[in-house]
């Protein structure tokens, strides 16, 4: 596996990483259409768990099989597939080999009340289905956040030993915040930065929005403003800055339902902004598959380009 200076560059940010766990980070970077650059798209597939699957499937009922997103990671050109135990175990045999697959090893659902989650997977389990990777979410600033930060803690050490990486979801949610204080810009760079803290190799956020949410925040924003704000790549540039000026992999969630045109749009905005790259999961495998295929090309695409 040649590296490129991009991917050398990449891995010598993680300096206390054994040969393993740089091998596991290199196989994502050094997956599919956008092998080398040190730009990625991933597929996720963890909605069946929190959203359920009707709402997660109905759409393209072809999407219900998980041996269907294997096979639209790899003729995607995808650097990774993410999902639950199960998703995985259901394709891993067939698909062994042919695309980086994370386990996401904690899920919620939509019938809880409380804003936690489960640990629906071990890194034994990531081990044994040869992943590259292990995901966990965080919410900060839920009641459970301390909770889940520690078993972050416990399952990441675990993850790194055995040489595997380490991706963040890093989600803010609970009583301090509402809809717009979610993907508030301050908010969505001390989301990251908490993933950056926590020890995760890869992170990923939502696209913030211009807002500004915490009043004892508001000041500095104010005193030093973000140049650029108003633009998504100015605030992307922000969310890089905070994890660790830039000396970490950040890739942006897709969000709900968006057309082409807006999710290409953004892509180029995370482009432009210094992001690592999108992390698309219904806005791809809610269409059908031609037209997934047609938007997550234009995608890379966007990536692909000269910035």
């Amino acid at each position: 596996m040649q590296l490129t200076p991009q991917v050398r560059e990449i891995l010598s940010w993680y300096e206390s990483d054994n040969p393993g766990t740089k091998t596991n980070i290199a196989r994502i970077l050094n997956s599919g259409k956008l092998a080398g650059t040190g730009k990625m798209v991933i597929l996720p597939v963890d909605q069946g768990f929190e959203h359920g699957p009707a709402r997660s499937f109905a759409p393209n009922p072809a999407a219900y099989d998980p041996r269907y997103h294997f096979e639209l990671a790899i003729e995607a050109g995808l650097n990774a597939y993410a999902a639950p135990l199960g998703m995985i175990e259901a394709g891993a045999a067939s698909f062994a080999g042919t695309v980086p697959t994370i386990l996401k090893v904690n899920s919620s659902n939509s019938l809880s009340t409380t804003k936690d989650q489960a640990v629906t997977g071990t890194v034994a389990d990531a081990l044994r289905l040869g992943c590259s990777a292990i995901g966990f979410t965080i919410y900060p600033g839920s009641e459970y956040q301390f909770e889940m930060m520690e078993e972050l803690r416990e399952l990441a050490e675990e993850a790194k030993a055995a040489g595997l990486a380490v991706v963040v979801w890093s989600y803010p949610r609970g009583p301090m915040l509402d809809k717009v204080g979610e993907t508030a810009l301050d908010i969505c760079a001390y989301a990251a930065h908490m993933a950056a803290l926590t020890g995760a190799h890869i992170i990923k956020v939502k696209p913030p929005t211009e807002a500004i949410s915490l009043d004892a925040a508001k000041k500095t924003y104010e005193k030093f403003p973000v140049p650029d704000i108003a633009t998504l790549a100015g605030r992307i540039r922000h969310v890089v800055q905070a994890c660790f000026g830039g000396r970490r992999l950040v890739v942006f969630s897709g969000g709900e339902a968006g057309t082409h045109d807006a999710m290409v749009e953004m892509a180029r905005g995370i482009h432009a902004g210094g992001g690592n790259g999108s992390i698309v999961g219904r806005n791809s495998f809610q269409r059908s598959k031609p037209e997934a295929l047609k938007l997550l090309s234009a995608i890379i695409d966007v990536y692909k380009s000269p910035l």
